[in-house]
Formats: structure tokens, C-alpha cells, sequence
């Protein structure tokens, strides 16, 4: 005759012994996992660990948002991944993965876009939403529909060797509703001022760091046991391990939860972040620049053509891979030995490794220089590597 009347099987109470022998936790704190739905915003570098930690720890229903595929330059960091995964949808391979890593759970699988028009649809089954997105318009979107909903947002950021964790719009014993991240971060910086980790990068290892901690403060939130991050924001740099805790506070002009409410839905967060400061431009207001795929020039080669090739990547971009340009990085390309360097009286092919800074530079050089012979590689070192030589390395 059984004597348990726990809810959980012989095998989960196995799985989660080390959980319920703590007592603050126990068998309470494992019910509430158990019966918590958690919705995570990504499965990349923050997500894999998150995503991970919640499934071992026995979060009971777990979703899953993203829409990309699995990239060979994932694997430094993304751990739910392997290279056999190459290609394939991050969302239902971390699905499989999960599973096997944990089959008393279950798992709900939103391969698609966040967008304002479905993010409130897909948040509202959810308790708890984790955010670790690596980009402004989503975490503004994922921000306020949590806000809308009355959701706790665990939110966590990377870059390079720094990280950021706090929990959002946490609702405390008495009723009252934390700070939320437009409180923190009213308005975005100029989305040239912030590249991602494609652009800037990340050290393999922060995202493991910083997803943990992420999946720590969802299981504080879940199981009240603990002092979630609410009113805080936990910084940590791994090249120096120096930690700070600093406080947040509600700001009286924040447009959702201010003094005088002036947004009332979801809004087009692609162009709010980016018209915010006085003089920035909308990306459809910036001047757009000559441009050659990289089958043109390649067919530029082949028919002998002169052209000049600038490289506008940093030195330790180019010792990976180049394409034999002439190295000027783009915060050096407007100073007047290397502007000396660009020939006028031919045409100028000036890339990068996507595309993006090597825009930006043309734009500079015709601007402070009257440049008109300038051309943009459209999609970079990475689209010659991907569609005209295999054998180069992407990054």
C-alpha cells in the first residue's frame, strides 16, 4: 500500500530530493515549480542556461519564443546546442533537448517572431516571463507587455565581459508593483552607439554566468522563497570580477506607470528605438549609399576590373579573416593620412564584416570629404564567406 500523497511520482521525488530536503524550499517550494509556467524569451546564450536550469529544477510548463536557427558561431556559447543542430530551429531543437533532460515537464514551442501584435496573446497563460533577448526593440516590447499583464519580467543583458540581471515589475506581498525597466532605461541609446554580440561580441562563458542567475531569481519569484531583485540591478564584470548591486527607482515620467500614464498598448518598438535623442534618425532616414553584392564583385575580378578594397574592421577582426583589403577601422577612417589613402579617381569598395559599419563609414567620408566613388559590400566578409568562399571562416 503507497503512503504518497506528495502529487509527484517515486521517480520525481528522486529527481528533486535535494530541493526538498532544504527547509525553506521543501516539498512546497517544488509544488510551486511544479504548477509555475515560465515563458523565455530566446534560447541563445542567456536562453540555453535559463532554459536548462528551469527544466532540471522541475518548472512544470515552460514555453519557448525564437524564430532563428542554430549558427556555427552559437556553439561558443549557446550549450543547449551541438554542431549536429546546425541549421535546425533553436526553439523545437531546445524542446528535444529538454525533454530528454527532463520528461516530467512539458514543453510549448513559439517558433515565430515576438511582435507587438501577438507578444500580449502568447504572455498572458504565463506567470512569469524571462527575458534574454539580445536586442532593444524586444526588450521594451517584452517590458511593457509584461506591464500591461501585470507580469514579472526576469530580465538579464550581455556584453563582451559584463552582464546586467534584475526582476521587473515584481508584485510584492502587499499589492505594490515594482520598478519596471522603463524606469531604468526611459528611452534607448541610438542604436549605432550599441552593437550586439554579433558586432561587439561576448565572452563564451558570461551567458552561462548571467542565465544561471537569471533562472535563480525565476525560482525566487516562483517560490517566494528568497529576496528577488526587485528594485535592483546586478551588474558583474568577469575581466575584473567586480560585482555591484546598485537600486532602481520608479520614475514619475515613466509612460506606463508614471504619474501621468501616456501609453496605454503596444507601440512600434523598431521605431522607437531608433528616434529617441534630438538630432538621431530614423534607419529609413539615413541617407542610403551605392552598393555591389558580393557576386558582382566577384564578377569585377574575374573581368580584371580596378577598384580599391578598404577594410573598415578592427586588426583583430582582419587576422581571423580578410579579403585582402587595406585595413583602415572605421574610427580612424576620417583622419587625414587615411583619408590620403582613398583614391578618387577609381572606384572604392568599402566593407566590413555585415555591412553596417562600412555604411556608416561611406556615409562619413561623402559627408566630410565629398567622396561620390564609394561602394558598400553588401553583407560583408560574412556574405563573400557564405556565398562566394566557403573555405574562409565566418565570425
Amino acid at each position: 500500500m503507497s503512503n504518497n500523497k506528495t502529487g509527484f511520482s517515486k521517480e520525481e521525488l528522486a529527481r528533486y530530493s535535494r530541493h526538498i530536503i532544504i527547509p525553506e524550499f521543501n516539498i512546497e517550494g517544488q509544488r510551486k515549480l511544479k504548477e509555475a509556467k515560465v515563458l523565455c524569451i530566446g534560447s541563445g546564450g542567456l536562453g540555453s542556461p535559463l532554459l536548462l536550469y528551469l527544466a532540471a529544477a522541475g518548472v512544470g510548463t515552460l514555453g519557448i519564443v525564437d524564430f532563428d536557427v542554430v549558427d556555427d558561431s552559437n556553439l561558443q556559447r549557446q550549450v543547449l546546442f551541438t554542431v549536429d543542430d546546425v541549421g535546425k530551429s533553436k526553439a523545437e531543437t531546445a524542446k528535444k533537448r529538454l525533454l530528454a533532460l527532463n520528461p516530467h515537464i512539458t514543453i510549448n514551442v513559439y517558433d515565430t517572431k515576438l511582435t507587438s501584435e501577438n507578444a500580449l496573446e502568447i504572455f498572458k497563460d504565463y506567470d512569469v516571463i524571462a527575458d534574454g533577448t539580445d536586442n532593444f526593440p524586444t526588450r521594451y516590447l517584452v517590458n511593457d507587455a509584461c506591464v500591461l499583464l501585470g507580469k514579472p519580467n526576469i530580465y538579464a543583458s550581455i556584453f563582451r565581459f559584463e552582464g546586467q540581471v534584475s526582476v521587473f515589475n515584481y508584485k510584492d506581498e502587499s499589492g505594490e508593483f515594482g520598478p519596471n525597466y522603463r524606469d531604468l532605461f526611459p528611452e534607448p541609446p541610438p542604436a549605432e552607439l550599441v552593437p550586439n554580440c554579433a558586432e561587439g561580441g561576448v565572452i563564451g562563458v558570461l551567458p552561462g554566468i548571467m542565465g544561471s542567475l537569471q533562472a535563480n531569481e525565476v525560482i525566487k519569484v516562483v517560490t517566494k522563497v528568497g529576496e528577488p531583485l526587485s528594485g535592483k540591478l546586478f551588474l558583474f564584470d568577469a575581466a575584473t570580477f567586480q560585482t555591484r548591486t546598485l537600486k532602481v527607482y520608479k520614475n514619475k515620467t515613466n509612460p506606463l506607470t508614471g504619474e501621468n500614464p501616456t501609453q496605454t498598448g503596444l507601440i512600434d518598438y523598431v521605431q522607437f528605438c531608433t528616434v529617441q535623442l534630438p538630432g538621431a534618425k530614423k534607419a529609413s532616414e539615413l541617407r542610403e549609399v551605392k552598393e555591389i553584392s558580393v557576386q558582382d564583385l566577384e564578377q569585377w575580378n574575374n573581368l580584371g576590373h580596378e577598384y580599391q578594397l578598404i577594410d573598415v574592421r578592427e586588426s583583430y577582426e582582419y587576422d581571423i579573416v580578410n579579403l585582402d583589403g587595406e585595413l583602415i577601422p572605421l574610427g580612424k577612417v576620417a583622419e587625414k593620412e587615411n583619408v590620403a589613402k582613398i583614391v578618387t579617381d577609381k572606384k572604392v569598395v568599402i566593407h566590413c564584416r555585415t555591412g553596417k559599419r562600412s555604411a556608416d563609414a561611406i556615409r562619413e567620408l561623402e559627408n566630410l570629404f565629398g567622396f561620390d566613388n564609394l561602394y558598400n559590400l553588401k553583407g560583408g566578409v560574412v556574405a563573400w564567406a557564405k556565398e562566394i568562399d566557403q573555405s574562409l571562416p565566418t565570425y
